[in-house]
């Protein structure tokens, strides 16, 4: 899975001499809380966002009137608040990997250029919406966790063992244990009753099932 299959293309852009006002308008009507800065020649130049909006006003807004705030946002334009130094990743970027940069530079967002020029973006939210489809959280089944060996092999038991029963396997993804020579695999299989699934797996030399439950 890529970026480009994933990204959101031709995202919502300012520019830097965009009055922090109008960007803000712009960000609430669009429902976005990132928007890449291009210049006059559409490079991709800085990044605005609605945290970054945020801390550009007072702390204690209390103390002033809708004017005041206004004035001050009118005032100040997204080249005095933007980001500068942007991460970015190019179109054929891994999903785990773009994952992996903003989790590591702990941002919220990629902007995707091809050939310097911004052709998308992507976004925590984008990544955790890819989650919840990895993980079928939308589709109905049985759902259990398998532990199994950290062994060649033992995906292949697990899967032959619910094939054998007619079970349809709609999510199948694994991940590693406190205990390195043990992995876990996230299962969920339509087709098959959940105690005759647990039955069969129960039957698969070395797996042992930690959770199951009917979704």
């Amino acid at each position: 899975m890529l970026i480009r299959d994933q990204m959101t293309p031709n995202p919502v852009c300012g520019h830097p001499t965009m009055p922090l006002a109008e960007a803000q308008a712009l960000m609430q009507e669009k429902t976005i809380r990132h928007l890449p800065i291009l210049d006059d020649g559409g490079k991709l130049v800085g990044l605005v966002t609605r945290r970054a909006l945020a801390q550009a006003l007072p702390d204690d807004l209390s103390q002033f009137g809708p004017f005041v705030i206004n004035y001050t946002l009118a005032k100040l334009q997204t080249q005095n608040i933007m980001v500068r130094d942007v991460v970015t990743v190019d179109p054929d970027t891994t999903i785990e990997e773009a994952a992996r940069v903003m989790a590591d530079e702990n941002i919220g967002c990629l902007p995707v250029l091809e050939n310097e020029s911004l052709v998308g973006i992507i976004t925590e939210s984008d990544l955790f919406n890819i989650m919840v489809n990895l993980l079928g959280a939308r589709r109905p089944g049985v759902r259990m966790t398998v532990l199994q060996p950290d062994r060649a092999g033992e995906v292949a038991r697990l899967t032959r063992a619910i094939d054998e029963k007619g079970g349809y396997i709609s999510v199948f993804v694994t991940y590693p244990t406190a205990d390195p020579s043990t992995w876990a695999s996230v299962v969920k299989v339509a087709d098959v009753p959940a105690e005759v699934l647990a039955e069969t797996v129960g039957n698969v030399p070395d797996a042992s099932i930690q959770d199951i439950r009917k979704v």
